[in-house]
């Protein structure tokens, strides 16, 4: 019953703040939205999940499927709210069954003219002339903000610049493309991201079952506003690579001592990777060091990195220099005074400072995920560690990037590190409110720091507790 119960009242509050609020309706509004969105969310599924597992345990992964697919549903209903990114995957898909590399031309090109239509380009037909042809790109930033504006003739994003996603992206699109008739415009995506995140949610319901947890632990994933603003809605490419980030999970402790497990783990984190490239981060959490087995530690690593490279080899041959698209004008783009804002708080703003203490950041925390996976076999941990210090570290401005980082919270049952997501759809909704992104994040942090700091003390009292209770028995039976 409270599952039920749950579910109705999530997908009520969702359906209200999808159906009203816009970045383009006023940020203020965006902010008080979410906000109470999420304060609604994290009490109705505390509140469920601390209610009678449904029936079997079966029974309750089912529970979790249908919740996750109910809370879904108001967001495919409306067009994407907080974000133009899923035009340019349904332009990026048609591109390419048409038989073009989506890293040869920019959307506006008047080469691509017939593909247009009046959904994606309300102001520009397919026998209209842009006058825009693809051009290499700048090499300074100041140079690049203007060929990244938005044009009112279309509703893609940067359209005078070539795609910015990776191959394993272009090859989602295209796949969601190839089954989406033009006139539904941005449904197919949506739709496909929903499916994406019930099925993600199916496996952390049947991941904490296995593992003797609760299988509603799950709900903290399908009712997140991650989940539910980033799939059915925003249909951010961030969800099919956090499925195949579980994927890789799965299959390194589902098969672990078989051959060529690793090998296979790192392939699927390097279609993760290509998909999105942030979780080649997680390349430590499936690199075990074992004393003696030194060549343990290979396999993910470069099975992850050859998978990303040979990815971009076909489209290398086509578009040549453009093959890596707009993502190096991107990193130019977002490199400003947003990125690394908590470091920024103790360290110079200029120079290399930033850069080093972030690598460093996550060369330590590498170091203590190979170490850790190797005693324990378990990923789950250093995965949503080296993922959550990363993202702390480079405090990226749109909160679609936390996807990963809300799963790996539910997979290692370490929630805090959900507060970081939290802090990345505030602080975006609060963008241009000084001060208030890096406030959120260390907040996140503070919250993720405590967290740690109490469940390492009471793992301390367990453990001297039972070495004290222990102890008189042993005198005893000497």
């Amino acid at each position: 019953m409270r599952v039920v119960l749950g579910t109705a009242v999530v997908t009520a509050a969702y359906a209200v703040v999808v159906a009203r609020v816009a970045v383009d309706g006023g940020r203020y509004h965006l902010l008080v939205a979410l906000a109470v969105l999420w304060v609604v969310t994290l009490l109705v599924t505390w509140w469920t999940r601390r209610g009678r597992v449904p029936g079997t345990a079966r029974g309750a992964v089912v529970a979790v499927v249908l919740a996750a697919a109910v809370a879904q549903l108001p967001g495919i209903l409306e067009p994407p709210r907080t974000s133009t990114d899923s035009y340019r995957y349904v332009w990026d898909g048609r591109v390419q069954l048409s038989g073009t590399s989506p890293y040869r031309y920019a959307p506006l090109d008047d080469r691509l003219a017939r593909l247009r239509d009046p959904l994606l380009f309300p102001g520009l037909g397919p026998g209209d002339r842009s006058g825009y042809l693809t051009e290499p790109l700048p090499r300074t930033k100041a140079e690049l903000l203007p060929r990244a504006k938005d044009d009112p003739r279309t509703l893609i994003n940067r359209p005078r610049v070539p795609t910015i996603y990776p191959p394993g992206a272009q090859a989602w699109f295209a796949a969601v493309a190839a089954v989406t008739p033009w006139s539904a415009g941005t449904l197919g995506v949506q739709v496909g991201s929903a499916l994406l995140a019930v099925a993600i949610a199916a496996a952390l319901a049947l991941w904490r079952r296995r593992r003797g947890g609760n299988p509603l632990d799950a709900l903290w994933w399908a009712w997140s506003p991650t989940a539910l603003i980033e799939a059915g809605n925003g249909a951010h490419v961030d969800v099919v690579s956090a499925a195949v980030v579980v994927l890789a999970l799965g299959v390194f402790t589902s098969r672990r001592g078989r051959r060529g497990t690793l090998w296979l783990a790192g392939l699927l984190l390097g279609l993760a990777a290509s998909t999105k490239l942030f979780p080649l981060v997680l390349a430590p959490a499936l690199a075990p060091w074992r004393r003696g087995r030194f060549r343990d530690l290979l396999p993910a690593p470069v099975a992850s990195v050859a998978t990303v490279v040979l990815g971009y080899l076909p489209h290398l041959a086509v578009a040549g220099a453009l093959v890596l698209g707009y993502l190096p004008g991107y990193l130019s783009e977002e490199g400003g005074d947003s990125r690394s804002a908590v470091l920024r708080l103790v360290l110079p703003g200029t120079g290399p400072w930033l850069t080093i203490a972030l690598g460093l950041a996550v060369v330590v925390t590498g170091v203590w995920a190979v170490v850790h996976v190797g005693r324990t076999g378990d990923p789950a941990l250093p995965a949503v560690v080296l993922f959550g210090v990363f993202l702390l570290g480079s405090t990226p401005t749109y909160p679609w990037y936390a996807v990963p980082l809300v799963v790996l919270a539910v997979l290692s049952h370490r929630l805090e590190w959900i507060s970081v997501a939290l802090a990345m759809q505030l602080g975006y909704a609060a963008l241009g409110l000084l001060g208030f992104s890096t406030a959120s994040y260390v907040v996140a942090l503070v919250v993720v720091v405590a967290a740690t700091v109490v469940r390492a003390r009471g793992q301390r009292r367990r453990a001297s507790s039972g070495s004290s209770t222990a102890a008189p028995s042993t005198r005893r039976t000497t």
